[in-house]
């Protein structure tokens, strides 16, 4: 069936559609949600219940046709930079002093698991007789570092080491690892709660930074209520203002640094820019109409990452993992077991044994397995749930977006040099 689908011309989908269908996938989830409340109870995100039946949908269709499904996943993209940049917007200083510690020690945390994820990885690849340089993609370069780090280092491993179809494996192996990393978040956390009883109302809802809670019986009254805190149209046009000057401010600033050979996710500098604005802009001009912590921008919050997920779900190409299903599927099932055990015992530990601890829990699951976007997806979910925990939305994502891509690039390096 590959080999016929690379034969046809795949099916395009702009932009426009990408994005519009996204929004359905979102929707299709709150569906699910409703109708199968195991859902709301393990933190399952709405887009990540929409993406994968939608990810299914997809792939019956290349089965039946032939011919693969390929999003213009610009708007994705976009979407991506405008979440972080509204987490930006909503941090202040007490916050980041308060993180400091955590940041330091979810930092040594994560390079301490990146060592385990990468023997774990050389452990699935000399199981089936592969090089044992091969697996960084099925560690580090493809769960931790994701999509576009196993495409860098697939081409590299496939040469030096005649590893053929390196660069796809790395692709089936980060793509396992986001639908996993969706669904694992949310019952760890739940475990973790319910077992050291960190939440007195375990169906509290709240709204920070977060996309609508999922609609339960137990949350109906309190989406009713959600729904009578007006946003005014100044609001709105107020809160993308801001957000448009820290994007454009933070892109000025992402320039300049590929200029300079530094390479980062466009998202980290607008983030960065973002959290020096609400700062300092609000202090030099007191009676500004700034738009952090308001119900403007938590709706812009959830919108961009509800949608973002959805996308980028409902746009894994599944078909690629039956190629190599079995060194797959046994890896991810050691890397799961791997990243479960390690948060379960370690990070929920060593990060204060809290709620808040929790809640970084079911985001170092996301990242250590897909991608940051997933691991505030799961600590959205978790919150929406239980309630609010706003320093890990601070602290995970400097941790997972800057400092990880450049350690996981000396810890791949030095893992091929042997």
């Amino acid at each position: 069936m590959e080999q016929d689908a690379a034969n046809l011309e795949p099916i395009e989908i702009s932009a426009l559609v990408a994005l519009t269908l996204g929004i359905v996938v979102y929707f299709v989830g709150e569906r699910l949600t409703r109708r199968f409340p195991i859902l709301a109870r393990y933190s399952i995100p709405e887009p990540v219940s929409g993406g994968l039946l939608a990810a299914l949908v997809a792939l019956a269709v290349v089965l039946v046709t032939g011919r693969e499904l390929s999003y213009d996943l610009a708007a994705r993209d976009a979407l991506l930079v405008y979440f972080f940049t509204t987490v930006g917007l909503n941090a202040n200083v007490a916050s980041l002093k308060q993180g400091g510690p955590l940041l330091v020690l979810l930092l040594l945390l994560t390079v301490g698991f990146m060592v385990v994820q990468a023997l774990t990885g050389t452990l699935g690849a000399l199981l089936f007789g592969m090089p044992g340089q091969t697996g960084v993609l099925l560690g580090t370069a493809s769960l931790i570092g994701g999509h576009g780090t196993a495409i860098a280092w697939g081409p590299v491993v496939a040469e030096t080491y005649g590893v053929t179809g390196a660069a796809e494996l790395g692709i089936a192996m980060a793509t396992l690892g986001l639908i996993l990393a969706s669904l694992l978040g949310g019952p760890v956390a739940r475990y973790l709660v319910r077992r050291d009883r960190l939440a007195e109302a375990p169906e509290t809802v709240t709204t920070s930074i977060q996309s609508p809670p999922p609609i339960s019986g137990e949350v109906e009254e309190a989406r009713a209520t959600e729904r009578t805190t007006a946003i005014g149209h100044p609001d709105l046009m107020n809160a993308v203002l801001w957000l448009h000057v820290a994007m454009i401010l933070g892109l000025g600033v992402h320039e300049g640094l590929r200029e300079a050979d530094v390479t980062l996710p466009v998202f980290v500098p607008c983030l960065l820019t973002a959290i020096l604005l609400t700062n300092t802009v609000p202090r030099l001009l007191p009676h500004l109409r700034w738009p952090a912590d308001t119900p403007a921008i938590s709706l812009v919050a959830g919108f961009s990452l509800s949608v973002f997920l959805s996308m980028s779900l409902m746009s894994m190409e599944l078909w690629t993992l039956a190629s190599s299903a079995g060194v797959l599927i046994v890896t991810m099932l050691l890397q799961a077991v791997a990243a479960t055990l390690f948060v379960i015992f370690v990070v929920f530990r060593v990060m204060g044994r809290d709620f808040t601890a929790a809640v970084l829990s079911a985001g170092f699951v996301g990242f250590a397995l897909g991608a940051t976007p997933t691991a505030i997806a799961n600590m959205t979910a978790v919150t929406q749930r239980y309630g609010p925990a706003p320093l890990a939305f601070v602290v995970l994502p400097l941790v997972s977006a800057f400092f990880v891509d450049l350690t996981n690039a000396v810890l791949i390096q030095t893992i091929l040099s042997f």
